[in-house]
């Protein structure tokens, strides 16, 4: 067994979440990294203690860089002393190691945080001073208190997680050479194919649309639907972190453009027009931006391990 310690906030929401893991085998709430090696709840704002997770995990059955991932997922790094609704240095996110063999890892996830958001991230990462076990009230707070407030939408835990280190981005020489013009027009240009006439409008095999220009899984089959938009049209990625989004107010327009995460392409837009019992958004992709891989071609083409979300 080997551990981590995670403030994200409230922790009520972040122990609920990291319990849904799997290899994760055990999670208590506490007090981390304050002045002084003891407090309690009334006293954490004066002894500036942070709301941390103790996370318990087989290291055979999930890394420590994969709860990196699933942390990261669910907090806001650029937030200084917030998450949520919640403010004050109590809620303030960091990571805590006892390990120091551990920070080297956790110090190259920071950083490819660090790349990808473009800025510096707001989270503590410190080897744990001390750790105060909270008051039982607190431990498992959402398993006795189901309707009690959560920031987190532990759900996310259930969601595939895709290791963006897994598909990097090939050099911009490398793109012009194994895309197609099209493809190399719509991802690095950000031109829009031609609607109705492109490869997967009207496809709904079972599968994965993975991006074409780094292999990065983006959306599954089954959250595909019929728009009659003229291009692929999806209610959801197939986690949220794969994909960004960024203001486009082009042609004159007021639109929101997706783009992948690894590859920075561009994929198309998303609006709120989608099926409601779907969400409610319809992500409208470019044929050009995404490859098909068939349900029963994912295994020996290296996405095996997402065949068990097909369904």
């Amino acid at each position: 067994m080997a551990e981590i310690y995670l403030a994200g906030g409230c922790f009520w929401g972040l122990q609920a979440y990291f319990e849904r893991i799997p290899g994760v085998e055990k999670t208590s709430v506490g007090y981390a990294n304050g002045q002084v090696t003891t407090t309690n709840y009334q006293l954490i704002k004066e002894t500036d203690h942070a709301e941390t997770v103790q996370v318990i995990y087989d290291a055979k059955q999930v890394s420590l860089r994969e709860l990196l991932l699933y942390y990261f997922r669910v907090i806001d790094p650029l937030s200084v002393n917030r998450q949520g609704n919640d403010q004050g240095r109590q809620y303030r996110t960091g990571v805590y190691y006892t390990d120091d063999a551990d920070r080297p890892i956790i110090a190259a996830v920071f950083s490819e945080e660090e790349a990808q958001l473009g800025r510096k991230l707001a989270v503590e990462l410190e080897p744990l001073r001390h750790y105060v076990l909270a008051e039982d009230y607190h431990q498992d707070y959402l398993k006795k208190n189901p309707s009690g407030y959560c920031h987190i939408d532990v759900t996310q835990a259930d969601q595939p997680l895709i290791d963006p280190a897994a598909y990097p981005r090939p050099s911009q020489e490398e793109l012009k050479t194994t895309l197609s013009k099209e493809a190399y027009q719509v991802t690095q240009e950000g031109a829009t194919e031609a609607p109705f006439q492109n490869a997967y409008d009207q496809t709904f095999e079972e599968g994965l649309y993975v991006d074409v220009t780094t292999g990065e899984p983006l959306f599954l089959a089954k959250d595909k639907f019929a728009s009659a938009c003229g291009w692929p049209s999806f209610s959801r990625p197939i986690a949220k972190e794969v994909v960004q989004y960024l203001e486009d107010k082009s042609y004159g327009m007021d639109r929101i453009e997706v783009r992948s995460r690894s590859g920075r392409a561009h994929l198309g837009h998303v609006f709120p027009d989608g099926p409601d019992d779907r969400g409610g958004l319809r992500y409208c992709i470019n044929s050009a931006a995404l490859k098909f891989i068939p349900k029963d071609e994912m295994a020996e083409k290296g996405y095996g391990d997402l065949l068990q979300v097909m369904n």
